[in-house]
């Protein structure tokens, strides 16, 4: 590894930092150390990062904004890649949105619903990046990333920058073809409409203050933990499981949205993974249900 970062540094792509904690880069503030930690600053950097590790067999993994994510508490192996902030690129041409792939999902929304367009407004509460929500196809309130977005430019595994169009993308819920094929989203292109800035700060402003009233923003968590099943709600299954308050260790279910579960203030992922567990014994056992984490785990068991 030593000489691998050796050769990282020589070749100038970016800031490198070994045996970094990941913690602070996840909204659940928990998380192990990367043997690793890149953060290139320009799209060129990534390009040339991925390229060099592609010619010599190293994985890597990716984090964005660190939010719907639980880094284990061994951490990860290999290169962490971080993209940088000149990466937070944002521009309109109409109702046409250029976001760079670092970008705030939610300050996307916030602008665009000031320039008059509407199309963004359930992602004013998605604490994300715009890579990340092209990734997971993020969504809220009834809609998700699929409705608008026209193409992505994706870096794929091998370095080679390619152009999506959302067809490419296989699109369903929560879910994305890059699963399954290795990228890094540095810009997504959205495709919005020309709306009424009353009804789009309204319906923004009703969103927002339901999220206050009934989910706890005030504490270190990474949004849902669980896909909703098939007609139903997992929160709704939890809560009438008798689960909410539940903890283990550092860990708890929240008392305000049975679908969050919260850093206290010392959870370790284990706690969170256990918590996780229980749960879905439990509203299998209940209610023949199973319910499907929607945060991704990451790093060495």
């Amino acid at each position: 590894m030593q000489q691998l970062i050796s050769d990282l540094q020589a070749a100038n792509i970016g800031e490198i930092r070994t045996n970094e904690r990941l913690a602070p880069f996840t909204t659940w503030r928990i998380g192990g150390p990367a043997d690793c930690l890149i953060l290139p600053q320009t799209k060129e950097q990534v390009a040339a990062v991925i390229r060099f590790l592609h010619e010599r067999g190293v994985p890597w993994t990716v984090i964005g904004r660190g939010s719907n994510l639980l880094i284990r508490d061994k951490g990860i192996r290999g290169v962490v890649i971080k993209l940088g902030s000149t990466l937070e690129t944002l521009r309109f041409d109409g109702a046409t949105v250029y976001a760079g792939g670092s970008y705030s999902f939610i300050k996307l929304s916030v602008l665009a619903a000031k320039e008059g367009l509407t199309g963004l407004e359930f992602a004013s509460g998605i604490p994300g990046s715009v890579g990340g929500a092209v990734y997971m196809n993020a969504g809220a309130h009834g809609s998700d990333v699929s409705r608008i977005l026209k193409q992505a430019e994706v870096i794929l595994d091998t370095g080679e920058l390619v152009t999506m169009q959302a067809e490419d993308l296989q699109y369903a819920y929560r879910h994305s073809i890059l699963h399954t094929l290795p990228g890094i989203v540095t810009e997504a292109v959205f495709e919005l409409q020309v709306g009424d800035r009353k009804e789009i700060a309204g319906a923004m402003a009703a969103y927002r203050d339901r999220r206050r009233r009934t989910q706890p923003g005030h504490l270190a968590c990474a949004g849902s933990v669980f896909r909703n099943p098939e007609g139903g709600f997992a929160a709704k299954l939890i809560e009438e499981a008798g689960l909410k308050g539940r903890r283990v260790g550092g860990a708890e279910i929240s008392t305000l949205h049975a679908n969050f579960i919260v850093n206290t203030g010392d959870a370790t992922a284990e706690d969170v993974l256990t918590l996780i567990s229980e749960v879905q014994q439990i509203v299998l056992q209940k209610y023949g249900i199973s319910l499907v984490p929607e945060v991704l785990v990451m790093g060495e068991r």
